[in-house]
C-alpha cells in the first residue's frame, strides 16, 4: 500500500510544533479517515482538500485514504494542515514526486477551487520549523511578508494548489518574499495635548521610566484617558527579540498587518468594561486562544472606567501582574501565554462623578462602595496612584507651554539605560522586573533611607509587597535624577505615590 509523508506546523499557544502528515492509500470503499486528535475544523479538511485537488486538475485516488497526524497525542487545530494533507495524498498516489517535500514545511488553507488562503500563526510555525532543522517552507502568497520575518529558512509562496503542484513537478518556481514595506511611524498622540495635571504627567514619566503600573483617579474630562493613550509614546521601541515575541502573539490572534506585520512599538490595548474573563485573560473551547492581556504584551493595558469592570475580571489580573504570563488549563491541554504589560487604571471617584467634588450627591458609604470594586490585593500591585483635579482654566499660554512627548521620552530612555546597565548581569531590563528579595539583600539601602518605609509598615499602611514596590519606584526616581542609588528623598517620594488614596 503506497504511503507518503509531508510536514506542517501546529500551534500550542504561541509555540509551534512540526507535525508529520502521513497518507496511506488502501483498497475497499472510497472514504477518508483522519486520525491524530483533529478538532472540528480540521476534520472538515477531508472535504476541502478533496474538492481542491479535483478542481486543480489532479485525480483523487479511489479507495480508502487514511491520514495520520503525528505526534498523535498532540491536539491539532485549524486549517493550516490542508496544504500538507493535499501534498501527502498526491505523493502517495504518484501524481507528484515526493523529492521536494523532504525538509519542507507546508502551511495553508485550501479553498474548494484550489486557492491557498492565509492562516494564523505563520510566524511561530516557521520559527518552530527552523528550530527543528527544516530548511524550506511553502506558505500562502498573502502570508509571504509575515513569513519573510524568519531568517535562516527558504520561503516560497503559492497562490493556488495548481502552482504548488507545478513546483513539486519542477515545472515552475514559486515566488519568494519581498522586503517588507517600511513601518509607518506610530500614530501616538503627543503629551503636549494634555493641559495642566503636572502631578499626573510626572507620574506618567515615572511609570514609563520604570515600567510601573498606574492608577488615575479623577472626575470626567480631566485627562485620564488622554494621559493613558500617550504612555506608549514615552516607551522605548521593542528590541528585535521582543518584536518577534509580540508579533507571534498577534499572529496567533490574527491581528497582524499584511503590509508591515512586524510589531516594533509597544502595543496599546483598551478593552471595554463589558469584556468577559476569557476575552480578557484568554480562553475558549479546545486549546485556549490569547486574550487582551496577551495582546498587550510588552505594551500597555488600559482599563478605563475600571470600577465598571466585573470583579472576577479584575481579580484575575492579580497573578498575571506578578508573573508576567497567564496559564490557562483546558481539557485538551494547558497553555501559557506571555502577558508582561504595564497596567493603567482610570476611574471616577464616585458613581455620579460631577466636575466638582462639592456637587457630589453620593453618600460617603456609596463612594466607598464604588471604589471598593478595586480590591486591596489588586491595588497593592499598582505602584503609582494619582488624583487628578478639575482644571481651573484653559489658556493658550498653558497649552503652548506643555512639554511634548519627545522631550519626556528622552529622559525616560536615559533612565531606562541606567537601569538596564545596572541589572544587565542579573537578566533584568527594568526596575519593575527586579524581585523584592534582590532589592532587600543584594541592593539593600541604608536604614536612614528606608526609615519611612519601616514606619509605614509598622502602622499597617504598607504591606511587604507594597514596600518592595516602593523600593522599585525609588530606584526609578534615582535613575531620573541621575543618582547612583536612592536616598531618603526618593524613598519618601515613592511612598507618597503609594499612599495617595483614590477618594
Amino acid at each position: 500500500m503506497p504511503i507518503a509523508k509531508a510536514w506542517s506546523a501546529g500551534l500550542l499557544g504561541i509555540n509551534g510544533r512540526v507535525i508529520e502528515i502521513e497518507a496511506d492509500l488502501g483498497g475497499g470503499l472510497s472514504r477518508i479517515t483522519l486520525v491524530g486528535l483533529p478538532d472540528a475544523g480540521l476534520r472538515e479538511a477531508k472535504d476541502r482538500v478533496r474538492s481542491a485537488v479535483r478542481n486543480s486538475g489532479e485525480p483523487w485516488p479511489d479507495g480508502k485514504v487514511t491520514l495520520g497526524l503525528s505526534p498523535a497525542n498532540l491536539p491539532k487545530m485549524g486549517s493550516a494542515f490542508d496544504l500538507g494533507i493535499a501534498a501527502a495524498v498526491l505523493a502517495a498516489s504518484g501524481a507528484v514526486p515526493a523529492t521536494r517535500l523532504l525538509g519542507t514545511v507546508l502551511l495553508g488553507e485550501l479553498a474548494l477551487d484550489g486557492r491557498i488562503r492565509a492562516v494564523r500563526g505563520i510566524l511561530p510555525g516557521l520559527l518552530a520549523a527552523r528550530a527543528a532543522g527544516y530548511g524550506r517552507a511553502v506558505v500562502p502568497t498573502d502570508s509571504l511578508v509575515e513569513a519573510g520575518l524568519v531568517d535562516g529558512i527558504e520561503i516560497a509562496g503559492a497562490p493556488h494548489l495548481r502552482d504548488f503542484v507545478a513546483w513539486l513537478k519542477r515545472e515552475a518556481e514559486l515566488a519568494g518574499p519581498e522586503p517588507p514595506a517600511p513601518a509607518a511611524p506610530p500614530d501616538v498622540p503627543d503629551l503636549a495635548d494634555v493641559v495642566g495635571q503636572p502631578e499626573a504627567r510626572w507620574a506618567l514619566e515615572v511609570a514609563a521610566a520604570g515600567g510601573h503600573h498606574l492608577l488615575l483617579t479623577g472626575p470626567p474630562g480631566v485627562g485620564k484617558t488622554m494621559l493613558a493613550k500617550r504612555l506608549p509614546g514615552l516607551l522605548p521601541q521593542l528590541t528585535q527579540e521582543e518584536s518577534l515575541e509580540v508579533t507571534a502573539v498577534h499572529s496567533v490572534d490574527g491581528s497582524l498587518s499584511k503590509s508591515s506585520p512586524l510589531v516594533t512599538v509597544p502595543p496599546f490595548v483598551a478593552p471595554h468594561y463589558s469584556i468577559s474573563v476569557p476575552a480578557l485573560i484568554g480562553g475558549g473551547s479546545g486549546i485556549a486562544s490569547p486574550g487582551a492581556i496577551s495582546r498587550a504584551h510588552r505594551g500597555v493595558l488600559f482599563l478605563d472606567e475600571v470600577c465598571e469592570f466585573g470583579g472576577q475580571c479584575l481579580e484575575s489580573l492579580r497573578t498575571v501582574l506578578e508573573e508576567g504570563e497567564v496559564r490557562i488549563a483546558r481539557v485538551k491541554g494547558s497553555i501559557t501565554y506571555p502577558a508582561r504589560f504595564q497596567l493603567v487604571l482610570a476611574t471616577n471617584p464616585c458613581a455620579c462623578a460631577p466636575p466638582k467634588d462639592t456637587d457630589c450627591v453620593c453618600s460617603p458609604s456609596a463612594r466607598r462602595r464604588y471604589l471598593a470594586k478595586l480590591s486591596g490585593p489588586l491595588l497593592d500591585r499598582v505602584d503609582l496612584r494619582v488624583r487628578l483635579r478639575p482644571l481651573s482654566a484653559i489658556s493658550a499660554h498653558d497649552a503652548g507651554s506643555a512639554e511634548p512627548s519627545e522631550a519626556v521620552r528622552q529622559r525616560v530612555l536615559v533612565a531606562r539605560e541606567r537601569a538596564a546597565r545596572r541589572w544587565s548581569e542579573h537578566g533584568w531590563s527594568s526596575n519593575s522586573e527586579v524581585p523584592g528579595p534582590a532589592l532587600r539583600r543584594q541592593f539593600a539601602l541604608p536604614a536612614a533611607a528606608t526609615v519611612l518605609l519601616d514606619r509605614a509598615m509598622d502602622r499597617g499602611a504598607l504591606s511587604g509587597r507594597g514596600a518592595d514596590r516602593c523600593l522599585r519606584i525609588a530606584w526609578t526616581l534615582a535613575d531620573l535624577d541621575g543618582e547612583s542609588r536612592p536616598g531618603a528623598e526618593q524613598v519618601g517620594s515613592a511612598l507618597a505615590f503609594r499612599e495617595r488614596v483614590a477618594a
